[in-house]
């Protein structure tokens, strides 16, 4: 489906000057109409943008009222100064609004070290409340307002019926590199119209989170200003009775954050590959986690996938460096569904044809199967080329 705002929320997006470029958006906004619920995931990075330190203060509160986002600029390692021109970007937001400065929280994603370009803010911010709309539209350029050097806007919508009632989930992202679990220089705010309180609404998206944003990776760098943001305005009358509708909600909301936090990953610098890494039967989920970290995360792995070779060594040397106890004879190896490695022994295939099929082919598939228990954990990520390197070796130069 398109995706479009759920009930009560309205979005806008527009240049106001940070960027060079006049045709990108630097600047987005988006607001829920009455107050509302909202929790928030950040970045686990001891050197955090000045945004995460204000917004982590103002997240899980019940009159919240919306985001404000600038591009291009990370208000990272900024100081005080940083702290108090994130402040200033939520007070000019609300005096607009006629809300309390608290009730808007901030983001910002961009160039480290560099102090906002306030002239240009103090223009765009009654510009960019005056385009709000509830229009797909004004979402798509709130999106495109969050993005750096992403190639497309990022954006979900999930629809479902609740004791006869339609609630709608939407949500938008933007990432492409320093993509990394916990999280990444990755920006998303998620939408709803049903009524969830403060706890249930901060378990849930700890729970999407943990199962999305938090299973991907591009080069394993954690940046200063990830943040994941879920509001939920009530505006659909709905709220949830039963178990099952609990758990209807919270699929839909894992869905929601699946796609976009995927949707990164096949935006990754320079990527030629979209590769899923599935680890089962192991111990416990932690288990599981740690080997797909660290295979994902294998600049041996990923740059033998951009050269379409599939050196299984790599791969499973990186699950036996994850620090989790195993044997060799507990490992079993799929790539693109043809059996390497099995039972801690070499396994004869088609090397050539299957280094065709990964040239070939954007999907990779990597499972490791184990034989120490029920749980698994799918873990996505890219591959490692030129263009990456390229694209970081002069970014700020």
């Amino acid at each position: 489906m398109t995706a479009q705002l759920p009930g009560g929320f309205l979005s806008a997006g527009l240049h106001c000057g940070i960027k060079s470029d006049k045709a990108k958006n630097d600047l987005a906004l988006f607001v829920s109409e009455t107050p509302a619920v909202v929790a928030g995931v950040f970045t686990q990075n001891k050197v955090c943008g000045a945004p995460v330190v204000v917004s982590r203060e103002r997240v899980t509160q019940s009159q919240a009222r919306g985001v404000v986002i600038n591009s291009g600029n990370a208000n990272a390692c900024t100081g005080d100064r940083g702290l108090k021109d994130a402040q200033w970007m939520t007070a000019q937001v609300a005096a607009h609004l006629k809300c309390e400065p608290a009730q808007m929280l901030v983001c910002s994603t961009g160039v480290i070290g560099h102090f906002l370009p306030k002239d240009k803010l103090e223009a765009g911010i009654p510009a960019v409340v005056e385009k709000l709309s509830a229009t797909d539209e004004a979402l798509e350029q709130g999106a495109r307002g969050m993005m750096t050097t992403d190639t497309f806007p990022k954006l979900v919508s999930r629809k479902i019926e609740v004791g006869g009632t339609e609630v709608t989930i939407t949500g938008v992202a933007k990432g492409a590199a320093m993509i990394a679990p916990n999280m990444a220089t990755m920006l998303a705010v998620i939408m709803s119209d049903i009524q969830l309180n403060e706890q249930q609404t901060d378990l849930m998206l700890r729970h999407a989170v943990d199962r999305s944003f938090n299973c991907i990776s591009v080069d394993g760098h954690m940046s200063t200003s990830d943040t994941v943001l879920f509001f939920n305005n009530g505006q659909s009358g709905v709220t949830l009775t039963t178990e099952e509708e609990e758990e209807l909600l919270q699929q839909a909301l894992n869905e929601v954050a699946r796609e976009l936090a995927t949707a990164i990953i096949r935006d990754a610098e320079g990527a030629e590959h979209f590769i899923t890494v599935d680890v089962m039967g192991m111990r416990t989920r932690e288990e599981a986690y740690l080997i797909a970290k660290e295979i994902s995360e294998s600049a041996l792995v990923k740059t033998a996938i951009t050269g379409a070779d599939p050196n299984w060594g790599r791969i499973v040397s990186a699950a036996g460096y994850a620090k989790v106890d195993f044997e060799e004879q507990d490992v079993t190896l799929f790539l693109n569904g043809t059996k390497i490695f099995e039972a801690g022994m070499p396994v004869e295939y088609d090397d050539a044809a299957l280094s065709r099929e990964i040239r070939d082919n954007r999907e990779v598939h990597i499972e490791l199967q184990m034989t120490l228990g029920e749980e698994r954990v799918r873990f996505w990520t890219s591959d490692l080329t030129q263009e990456y390197v390229r694209l970081n070796s002069d970014y700020t130069t």
